[in-house]
Protein backbone atom coordinates (compact mmCIF):
# COMPACT_ATOMS: atom_id res chain seq x y z
CA UNK A 1 0.00 0.00 0.00
CA UNK A 2 1.51 3.41 -0.87
CA UNK A 3 1.79 6.79 0.65
CA UNK A 4 2.39 10.03 -1.17
CA UNK A 5 4.41 10.70 2.13
CA UNK A 6 7.80 9.78 2.81
CA UNK A 7 10.08 9.15 5.93
CA UNK A 8 11.42 12.16 7.69
CA UNK A 9 12.94 10.03 10.86
CA UNK A 10 12.49 7.49 13.23
CA UNK A 11 13.19 8.12 16.86
CA UNK A 12 14.20 5.28 19.14
CA UNK A 13 13.78 4.78 22.68
CA UNK A 14 14.64 2.08 25.49
CA UNK A 15 12.41 1.21 28.72
CA UNK A 16 12.81 -1.47 31.56
CA UNK A 17 9.13 -1.70 32.41
CA UNK A 18 8.62 -3.94 36.15
CA UNK A 19 5.84 -6.82 35.42
CA UNK A 20 3.49 -7.12 38.01
CA UNK A 21 4.59 -11.02 38.16
CA UNK A 22 7.59 -12.14 37.37
CA UNK A 23 8.13 -14.14 33.88
CA UNK A 24 9.63 -18.04 34.91
CA UNK A 25 9.90 -20.27 32.87
CA UNK A 26 12.69 -22.73 31.01
CA UNK A 27 14.39 -19.47 29.13
CA UNK A 28 14.93 -17.55 32.36
CA UNK A 29 13.42 -15.22 34.88
CA UNK A 30 12.38 -11.96 34.35
CA UNK A 31 11.20 -9.26 36.60
CA UNK A 32 11.42 -6.51 34.15
CA UNK A 33 10.87 -6.33 30.38
CA UNK A 34 13.03 -4.64 27.84
CA UNK A 35 11.15 -2.82 25.14
CA UNK A 36 12.22 -0.81 22.03
CA UNK A 37 9.66 1.88 21.15
CA UNK A 38 10.16 3.62 17.84
CA UNK A 39 8.11 6.88 16.43
CA UNK A 40 8.20 6.76 12.77
CA UNK A 41 7.65 10.66 12.04
CA UNK A 42 6.70 11.12 8.19
CA UNK A 43 6.76 14.46 6.12
CA UNK A 44 3.08 15.05 6.37
CA UNK A 45 3.38 15.40 10.19
CA UNK A 46 2.46 12.07 11.20
CA UNK A 47 3.78 9.93 13.65
CA UNK A 48 3.63 6.09 13.90
CA UNK A 49 4.50 3.98 16.84
CA UNK A 50 5.55 0.73 17.15
CA UNK A 51 7.49 -1.67 20.14
CA UNK A 52 9.75 -4.24 20.45
CA UNK A 53 10.49 -6.77 23.46
CA UNK A 54 13.27 -8.87 22.88
CA UNK A 55 13.85 -10.81 26.33
CA UNK A 56 17.08 -9.98 27.17
CA UNK A 57 18.02 -6.61 27.24
CA UNK A 58 21.21 -7.19 25.83
CA UNK A 59 20.18 -8.32 22.51
CA UNK A 60 18.56 -4.14 22.52
CA UNK A 61 21.94 -2.40 21.43
CA UNK A 62 22.24 -4.61 18.20
CA UNK A 63 18.41 -4.18 17.02
CA UNK A 64 18.53 -0.45 17.80
CA UNK A 65 21.86 -0.40 15.42
CA UNK A 66 19.86 -2.06 12.43
CA UNK A 67 17.27 0.33 13.05
CA UNK A 68 19.30 3.40 13.24
CA UNK A 69 20.49 1.87 9.78
CA UNK A 70 17.21 1.22 8.57
CA UNK A 71 15.95 4.47 9.28
CA UNK A 72 18.31 5.95 7.38
CA UNK A 73 17.93 3.63 4.56
CA UNK A 74 14.19 4.48 3.79
CA UNK A 75 14.92 8.44 4.74
CA UNK A 76 13.08 10.46 2.22
CA UNK A 77 11.51 7.32 0.60
CA UNK A 78 7.34 7.20 0.18
CA UNK A 79 6.14 5.25 3.08
CA UNK A 80 4.87 2.34 1.72
CA UNK A 81 4.65 -0.98 3.84
CA UNK A 82 4.99 -3.78 1.81
CA UNK A 83 8.01 -1.84 -0.16
CA UNK A 84 9.72 -1.17 3.33
CA UNK A 85 9.62 -5.21 3.97
CA UNK A 86 11.07 -6.47 0.83
CA UNK A 87 13.95 -3.36 1.09
CA UNK A 88 14.58 -3.87 4.18
CA UNK A 89 14.75 -7.66 3.40
CA UNK A 90 17.39 -7.14 0.47
CA UNK A 91 19.43 -4.75 2.59
CA UNK A 92 20.00 -7.55 5.29
CA UNK A 93 20.25 -10.58 3.12
CA UNK A 94 23.95 -10.64 3.20
CA UNK A 95 23.72 -10.93 7.05
CA UNK A 96 20.42 -13.39 7.34
CA UNK A 97 16.96 -12.02 7.19
CA UNK A 98 15.92 -13.91 10.51
CA UNK A 99 17.04 -12.88 13.90
CA UNK A 100 17.65 -9.29 14.73
CA UNK A 101 17.89 -8.31 11.22
CA UNK A 102 13.95 -9.32 10.55
CA UNK A 103 12.97 -8.07 14.11
CA UNK A 104 14.20 -4.61 13.48
CA UNK A 105 12.46 -5.10 9.63
CA UNK A 106 9.06 -5.78 11.99
CA UNK A 107 9.56 -3.09 14.02
CA UNK A 108 9.52 -0.60 11.09
CA UNK A 109 6.93 -2.24 9.49
CA UNK A 110 4.35 -1.66 12.27
CA UNK A 111 4.89 1.59 12.37
CA UNK A 112 4.52 2.30 9.12
CA UNK A 113 1.40 0.43 8.76
CA UNK A 114 0.34 2.91 11.90
CA UNK A 115 1.23 5.81 9.78
CA UNK A 116 -1.14 4.62 6.76
CA UNK A 117 -3.91 3.60 8.78
CA UNK A 118 -3.58 6.93 10.88
CA UNK A 119 -3.21 8.87 7.05
CA UNK A 120 -6.48 6.81 6.36
CA UNK A 121 -8.48 8.18 9.50
CA UNK A 122 -8.89 4.04 9.59
CA UNK A 123 -8.36 1.38 12.75
CA UNK A 124 -5.57 -0.97 11.15
CA UNK A 125 -8.42 -3.74 10.90
CA UNK A 126 -10.55 -1.56 8.78
CA UNK A 127 -7.48 -0.58 6.56
CA UNK A 128 -6.99 -4.30 6.15
CA UNK A 129 -10.32 -4.43 4.73
CA UNK A 130 -12.07 -6.12 7.95
CA UNK A 131 -14.34 -4.73 10.84
CA UNK A 132 -13.51 -4.18 14.53
CA UNK A 133 -15.19 -6.46 17.42
CA UNK A 134 -14.19 -9.11 19.96
CA UNK A 135 -11.31 -11.37 19.63
CA UNK A 136 -11.65 -14.12 22.36
CA UNK A 137 -8.53 -14.39 24.64
CA UNK A 138 -6.88 -16.19 27.13
CA UNK A 139 -5.37 -15.05 29.87
CA UNK A 140 -0.80 -15.30 29.83
CA UNK A 141 0.06 -13.02 32.71
CA UNK A 142 1.05 -15.51 35.27
CA UNK A 143 1.34 -19.35 36.09
CA UNK A 144 4.66 -19.44 35.32
CA UNK A 145 7.06 -22.49 36.93
CA UNK A 146 7.03 -21.22 40.46
CA UNK A 147 5.59 -22.49 44.04
CA UNK A 148 2.62 -25.52 43.11
CA UNK A 149 1.62 -24.08 46.41
CA UNK A 150 0.86 -20.26 44.52
CA UNK A 151 -1.13 -21.97 41.58
CA UNK A 152 -4.32 -21.90 42.62
CA UNK A 153 -4.79 -18.48 44.22
CA UNK A 154 -2.89 -17.01 41.34
CA UNK A 155 -5.05 -18.83 38.89
CA UNK A 156 -8.37 -17.34 40.02
CA UNK A 157 -6.70 -13.80 40.18
CA UNK A 158 -6.18 -14.74 36.47
CA UNK A 159 -10.15 -15.18 35.82
CA UNK A 160 -11.21 -12.12 38.16
CA UNK A 161 -8.85 -10.07 35.64
CA UNK A 162 -10.60 -9.88 32.50
CA UNK A 163 -13.36 -12.29 32.50
CA UNK A 164 -11.37 -15.42 31.00
CA UNK A 165 -12.62 -18.50 30.72
CA UNK A 166 -8.73 -19.31 29.10
CA UNK A 167 -5.71 -19.50 30.42
CA UNK A 168 -2.01 -20.82 30.19
CA UNK A 169 0.07 -22.84 32.64
CA UNK A 170 4.00 -23.03 31.81
CA UNK A 171 5.56 -26.61 32.17
CA UNK A 172 8.81 -28.42 31.74
CA UNK A 173 9.63 -29.19 35.04
CA UNK A 174 12.34 -32.03 35.81
CA UNK A 175 9.42 -34.52 37.01
CA UNK A 176 6.38 -35.13 35.02
CA UNK A 177 4.84 -35.26 39.12
CA UNK A 178 5.47 -31.44 39.07
CA UNK A 179 4.05 -31.11 36.09
CA UNK A 180 0.84 -32.69 36.95
CA UNK A 181 0.73 -30.94 40.42
CA UNK A 182 1.09 -27.51 38.78
CA UNK A 183 -1.92 -28.84 37.08
CA UNK A 184 -4.17 -29.90 39.25
CA UNK A 185 -3.13 -27.28 41.05
CA UNK A 186 -5.30 -24.79 38.26
CA UNK A 187 -7.82 -26.92 38.34
CA UNK A 188 -8.72 -26.67 42.05
CA UNK A 189 -8.45 -22.77 41.37
CA UNK A 190 -10.63 -22.75 38.55
CA UNK A 191 -12.65 -25.83 37.85
CA UNK A 192 -12.87 -28.00 34.47
CA UNK A 193 -14.77 -25.63 32.77
CA UNK A 194 -11.54 -23.40 31.86
CA UNK A 195 -9.51 -24.13 29.18
CA UNK A 196 -5.60 -24.58 29.56
CA UNK A 197 -3.06 -24.06 27.52
CA UNK A 198 0.06 -25.37 29.01
CA UNK A 199 3.27 -24.12 27.29
CA UNK A 200 6.87 -26.11 27.91
CA UNK A 201 9.16 -23.27 26.74
CA UNK A 202 11.31 -25.77 24.74
CA UNK A 203 12.20 -27.43 28.32
CA UNK A 204 12.45 -31.04 27.14
CA UNK A 205 14.42 -33.59 24.44
CA UNK A 206 12.37 -35.56 22.28
CA UNK A 207 12.10 -38.76 24.31
CA UNK A 208 11.43 -36.96 27.35
CA UNK A 209 8.72 -35.15 25.88
CA UNK A 210 7.10 -38.24 24.02
CA UNK A 211 7.30 -39.63 27.49
CA UNK A 212 5.91 -36.70 29.29
CA UNK A 213 2.69 -35.86 27.19
CA UNK A 214 1.71 -39.08 26.46
CA UNK A 215 1.66 -39.03 30.50
CA UNK A 216 -0.67 -35.91 30.09
CA UNK A 217 -2.37 -36.85 27.10
CA UNK A 218 -5.62 -37.71 29.56
CA UNK A 219 -5.75 -34.30 31.41
CA UNK A 220 -7.98 -32.22 29.18
CA UNK A 221 -5.66 -30.10 28.28
CA UNK A 222 -6.26 -27.47 25.25
CA UNK A 223 -3.01 -27.70 23.55
CA UNK A 224 0.95 -28.44 24.26
CA UNK A 225 3.25 -25.93 23.18
CA UNK A 226 6.74 -26.26 22.20
CA UNK A 227 7.34 -28.88 24.46
CA UNK A 228 10.97 -29.18 22.66
CA UNK A 229 13.65 -27.04 20.66
CA UNK A 230 12.06 -25.21 18.70
CA UNK A 231 13.73 -25.30 15.59
CA UNK A 232 13.75 -29.68 15.56
CA UNK A 233 11.15 -29.80 12.05
CA UNK A 234 11.70 -33.83 12.64
CA UNK A 235 11.26 -34.18 16.09
CA UNK A 236 7.73 -31.93 15.93
CA UNK A 237 6.55 -34.54 13.28
CA UNK A 238 7.55 -37.37 15.31
CA UNK A 239 5.48 -36.05 17.99
CA UNK A 240 2.27 -34.61 15.95
CA UNK A 241 2.14 -38.15 15.04
CA UNK A 242 2.12 -39.38 18.87
CA UNK A 243 -0.18 -37.04 20.78
CA UNK A 244 -3.93 -36.88 21.03
CA UNK A 245 -3.47 -33.34 22.32
CA UNK A 246 -2.80 -31.05 19.71
CA UNK A 247 0.62 -29.05 19.03
CA UNK A 248 0.90 -25.54 18.93
CA UNK A 249 3.75 -23.76 17.95
CA UNK A 250 4.84 -20.52 16.28
CA UNK A 251 6.40 -17.56 18.48
CA UNK A 252 9.61 -18.66 17.45
CA UNK A 253 8.79 -18.73 13.69
CA UNK A 254 11.33 -16.56 11.74
CA UNK A 255 8.87 -15.25 9.04
CA UNK A 256 6.39 -16.53 7.14
CA UNK A 257 8.97 -19.77 5.50
CA UNK A 258 9.36 -21.00 8.88
CA UNK A 259 6.04 -21.22 9.15
CA UNK A 260 5.95 -23.16 5.40
CA UNK A 261 8.44 -25.48 6.61
CA UNK A 262 6.73 -26.94 9.82
CA UNK A 263 3.60 -27.29 7.61
CA UNK A 264 5.23 -28.77 4.80
CA UNK A 265 6.78 -31.89 7.27
CA UNK A 266 3.11 -32.08 9.20
CA UNK A 267 4.84 -30.93 12.40
CA UNK A 268 2.26 -28.26 13.63
CA UNK A 269 -1.83 -28.66 14.84
CA UNK A 270 -2.37 -25.25 15.82
CA UNK A 271 -0.20 -22.03 15.09
CA UNK A 272 1.03 -19.28 16.49
CA UNK A 273 3.07 -15.57 15.06
CA UNK A 274 4.72 -13.55 17.20
CA UNK A 275 4.75 -10.06 15.44
CA UNK A 276 8.88 -9.25 16.01
CA UNK A 277 9.68 -12.45 14.58
CA UNK A 278 7.11 -13.21 11.84
CA UNK A 279 8.13 -10.14 10.11
CA UNK A 280 5.66 -7.32 11.49
CA UNK A 281 2.26 -6.43 9.67
CA UNK A 282 3.32 -7.85 6.63
CA UNK A 283 4.61 -10.91 8.11
CA UNK A 284 1.78 -11.62 9.64
CA UNK A 285 -0.52 -11.16 6.70
CA UNK A 286 1.64 -13.23 4.93
CA UNK A 287 1.99 -16.50 7.58
CA UNK A 288 -1.84 -15.88 7.67
CA UNK A 289 -2.35 -16.40 4.07
CA UNK A 290 -0.23 -19.80 4.86
CA UNK A 291 -2.25 -21.30 7.59
CA UNK A 292 -5.74 -20.11 5.75
CA UNK A 293 -4.56 -22.11 2.66
CA UNK A 294 -3.68 -24.96 4.61
CA UNK A 295 -6.74 -24.51 7.04
CA UNK A 296 -4.79 -24.29 10.78
CA UNK A 297 -6.08 -22.04 13.09
CA UNK A 298 -3.77 -19.24 13.90
CA UNK A 299 -3.22 -17.33 16.87
CA UNK A 300 -0.90 -14.64 18.43
CA UNK A 301 1.66 -14.58 20.67
CA UNK A 302 1.86 -11.21 22.19
CA UNK A 303 1.95 -8.02 21.39
CA UNK A 304 -1.75 -7.84 22.15
CA UNK A 305 -2.72 -4.17 20.48
CA UNK A 306 -1.76 -4.83 17.45
CA UNK A 307 -2.68 -8.47 16.86
CA UNK A 308 -6.13 -7.46 18.00
CA UNK A 309 -6.30 -5.76 14.66
CA UNK A 310 -4.62 -8.81 12.71
CA UNK A 311 -6.79 -11.06 14.12
CA UNK A 312 -9.55 -9.47 12.68
CA UNK A 313 -8.39 -10.12 9.05
CA UNK A 314 -7.17 -13.82 9.57
CA UNK A 315 -9.17 -16.48 8.27
CA UNK A 316 -8.42 -19.10 10.73
CA UNK A 317 -8.18 -16.80 13.89
CA UNK A 318 -8.25 -18.75 16.87
CA UNK A 319 -7.04 -17.14 20.71
CA UNK A 320 -5.65 -13.82 21.19
CA UNK A 321 -2.78 -13.84 23.88
CA UNK A 322 -3.31 -11.90 26.41
CA UNK A 323 -0.72 -9.65 28.68
CA UNK A 324 -0.70 -6.48 29.98
CA UNK A 325 3.42 -6.12 30.12
CA UNK A 326 3.23 -3.00 27.45
CA UNK A 327 0.23 -1.21 29.68
CA UNK A 328 2.60 0.55 31.94
CA UNK A 329 4.05 2.69 29.25
CA UNK A 330 0.90 3.21 27.07
CA UNK A 331 -1.33 6.05 27.03
CA UNK A 332 -4.41 3.84 26.30
CA UNK A 333 -3.99 0.37 27.58
CA UNK A 334 -6.46 -1.83 25.85
CA UNK A 335 -8.39 -3.42 28.61
CA UNK A 336 -9.59 -6.86 28.36
CA UNK A 337 -13.88 -7.64 29.04
CA UNK A 338 -15.60 -11.03 29.83
CA UNK A 339 -12.83 -12.79 28.45
CA UNK A 340 -12.69 -10.81 24.86
CA UNK A 341 -10.05 -7.70 23.52
CA UNK A 342 -11.40 -5.03 21.31
CA UNK A 343 -8.71 -3.79 19.05
CA UNK A 344 -8.59 0.27 19.41
CA UNK A 345 -11.76 2.39 17.11
CA UNK A 346 -8.87 5.07 16.78
CA UNK A 347 -6.65 5.48 13.57
CA UNK A 348 -4.27 3.36 12.91
CA UNK A 349 -3.05 0.88 15.80
CA UNK A 350 -4.06 2.60 19.07
CA UNK A 351 -0.02 2.30 19.97
CA UNK A 352 0.34 5.46 22.04
CA UNK A 353 3.26 6.68 24.96
CA UNK A 354 2.64 7.80 28.26
CA UNK A 355 5.10 10.09 28.36
CA UNK A 356 5.17 10.25 31.56
CA UNK A 357 5.87 6.23 32.19
CA UNK A 358 8.51 6.78 29.37
CA UNK A 359 10.05 8.91 31.10
CA UNK A 360 10.46 7.08 34.66
CA UNK A 361 11.49 3.62 32.67
CA UNK A 362 13.52 5.47 30.24
CA UNK A 363 17.27 3.45 30.00
CA UNK A 364 20.07 3.99 27.69
CA UNK A 365 20.06 1.79 24.80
Amino acid sequence: MASSTTLKSIRIRTVHVPLRRPVIAGIGRFDQWPMILIDLEASSGTIGHSYLAPYRAAAVSAIVQELRELGALFSGRPIAAFDMFEGGLRALNVVGVTGISLAAIAAIDMAAWDVLAKEAGQPLAVLLGGTLGPVRGYNSNGLWRHEVSTIAAEARELVEEGGFRAMKLRLGNEHAADDIAAIEAVREGVGDKIDLMVDFNQALGLGDAIRRCHELDEMGLYWFEEPIAYGNVRGYAQLARSVRTPLQMGENFWGPRDFFTFLEAGAVHYAMGDLMRIGGVSGWLRAASIASAAGVQFSNHLYPEISAHLMRVTPTAHWLEWVDWASPILAEPTVPVAGQIHPSTAPGTGVAWNEAAVAKYLVEA
